[in-house]
């Protein structure tokens, strides 16, 4: 049966509904229900039918209604005579079930649409308590649109046995924790000279291989041998072609809504494969043609393949310059990486020499990443956090890249490496647990710094969190995290945020995946990617995601940081 689609909007007082299904007959219909006081009291609510033709109104000023009583009541009485002889309405029994389901579609469609009304211009008295609705600033135009999280969330189940097996449902957002569920760290990270060399250049056609090869979200699989299917060459040609895309991007990118907003990766390939097949993907025939992505860092590290995660990244962006946006995380410096998995991988399996070429290119290429980007000028997405430097968007603006960890630069560090306060209740600057001169900052900088710059919303990674996203100073900042069961022992949920057109913000999330049914007899190959990570793990200390003081060091005041 060829695909339909069902749609459903609420004007004024009336639902329209159209397309569906009755029975097995694929309608072209347009259904017209009243959402009024007094049809609500009634059993049976009026409805019409009419073939689908261009939506126009038979006078030239009716916004509430595109029909007037009588021509209502007239349609109903040619459905009638219709039904009567014999025409498309002969099937009553499928009709109400169609009616009554589009009424119900209808009120959920209504609910949602007033809710949207209600926000955009709320008042301001109730504005400051609302922990959902943060409008802290205003130009005062009549077409100012607030950011709002939507309070319902979109969850995938864990994948299961049987029927239920990775069902989608919404939850409320009452049912998330709010706060203080990020994992703790356990060490710091430590610096790693870097490397520079000459440029590539790529050849047309190379990351339409890479796009090919690699974005199949329903149906990759690891490679069994682990070898990875570029060579150094490759590598090179494909950092070359999208180096001259950043080269030419602002620092900080403006972008507008609807946007997708991705948190940290980390080299987990299929959760990545997960979030493309759930809620769509970059592609003509996924839905990049009316969204844009944005990623906000940590692409490699710690996760079995960081090579195809920042390849394929890469070749989407070169595929598709003006909707991929990439920014830069923590772990794109050569100084991290080394330590945290991406340098292993690319010896593992590039071999030696292509590989320490390879991870050295990579880290080129990282240098000339973009920092931040604006949504629609009122949410601000960077990886880290403000810290204790950035008080304006322009400090972010001024720095010039290519630019290395090690280039000093204050608002460089506190932007890719600064978090939050463990909640509301602790306010001002913070020392950090992830090393000496980081620091946490606390909702008051949050407010302070929106206000400011008039923004309504900071996106921020960085930490991993139990939920997948995690709500801090009153709603002003959410942190996302997008890799489930980050190291193997988390056993958090990932999530993407999705804002869209009227700046409604709706997360959406995975759970991690049970273990494999099938014993490892059975499954060579995940065998082998379980030791060869097991292997990793035991080499090189956790990343750092979340920091208390350790009790071997004075960390109890700001002289520390």
């Amino acid at each position: 049966m060829r695909r339909c689609r069902h749609a459903a909007a609420a004007v004024g007082g009336r639902i329209y509904v159209y397309g569906g299904l009755r029975g097995e007959l694929l309608l072209d219909d347009m259904l017209v229900a009243e959402n009024t006081p007094f049809q609500a009291d009634n059993d049976s609510p009026m409805l019409v039918s009419e073939i689908s033709s261009p939506i126009t109104s038979p006078k030239g000023n009716r916004p509430d209604s595109l029909f007037s009583s009588s021509e209502l009541d007239a349609n109903v009485d040619a459905r009638s005579e219709n039904d009567s002889s014999g025409g498309l309405s002969t099937h009553k029994n499928s009709l109400e079930k169609l009616r009554e389901a589009s009424a119900a579609e209808a009120e959920a469609a209504s609910a949602v649409w007033q809710a949207v009304q209600a926000s955009s211009s709320p008042p301001a008295e109730d504005m400051s308590s609302d922990e959902n609705v943060q409008a802290t600033t205003s130009d005062g135009s009549d077409d100012d649109v607030d950011v709002w999280l939507h309070p319902r969330a979109v969850v995938v189940a864990k994948e299961t046995v049987g029927n239920l097996g990775g069902m989608v449902r919404q939850l409320s957002l009452d049912q998330f924790e709010n706060e203080s569920r990020r994992i703790v760290p356990v060490n710091n990270d430590t610096p790693y000279p870097n490397k520079r060399f000459t440029r590539q250049k790529s050849p047309q056609g190379l990351h339409k291989k890479i796009i090919a090869q690699l974005l199949n979200p329903r149906h990759w699989k690891a490679p069994a041998n682990r070898r990875f299917f570029l060579d150094s060459y490759e590598v090179g040609e494909l950092c070359y072609a999208a180096e001259q895309i950043f080269m030419h991007e602002p620092t900080v990118l403006q972008l507008k809504a609807p946007v997708k907003v991705f948190g940290d990766l980390h080299g987990q390939f299929g959760d990545l494969m997960r979030l493309f097949d759930e809620y769509g993907f970059p592609s003509t025939a996924g839905d990049i043609t009316y969204i844009d992505y944005l990623f906000l860092g940590d692409y490699v590290d710690r996760g079995q393949h960081s090579l195809e995660t920042i390849t394929l990244l890469l070749a989407l962006k070169i595929e598709y310059p003006e909707n991929i946006h990439i920014i830069r995380g923590n772990h794109e410096a050569a100084d991290i990486n080394a330590l945290f998995g991406f340098r292993i991988e690319c010896i593992e399996r590039m071999g030696e020499k292509d590989g320490i070429w390879a991870w050295t290119r990579f880290n080129q290429l990282f240098n000339h990443l973009p920092l931040a980007a604006l949504i629609e000028k009122k949410i601000i997405c960077m990886h880290g956090g403000i810290g204790r430097s950035i008080n304006s968007v322009e400090q972010i603006e001024k720095l010039e890249r290519p630019i290395t960890m090690d280039a000093g630069s204050v608002v460089l560090m506190d932007l890719l490496w600064s978090d939050p306060t463990e909640n509301d209740s602790i306010e001002g600057l913070r020392p950090n647990a992830r090393g000496p001169g980081l620091v946490t900052f606390g909702p008051d900088r949050v407010s302070d710094f929106c206000k400011r710059n008039k923004l309504q919303l900071i996106i921020r990674a960085h930490e991993c969190v139990m939920d997948g996203f995690e709500r801090f100073a009153q709603g002003q900042l959410i942190t996302l995290f997008s890799a489930t069961n980050y190291c193997g022992t988390a056993n958090n949920a990932g999530a993407i945020l999705v804002v869209g057109r009227g700046l409604v913000i709706v997360p959406k999330l995975i759970h991690p995946l049970p273990p494999p049914v099938q014993s490892p007899e059975m499954s060579p190959e995940r065998a082998g990617d379980d030791q060869w990570m097991q292997e990793l793990n035991v080499q090189r200390p956790p990343t750092p995601t979340r920091g208390r003081p350790q009790p071997d060091h004075d960390r109890s005041s700001l002289a520390y940081i």
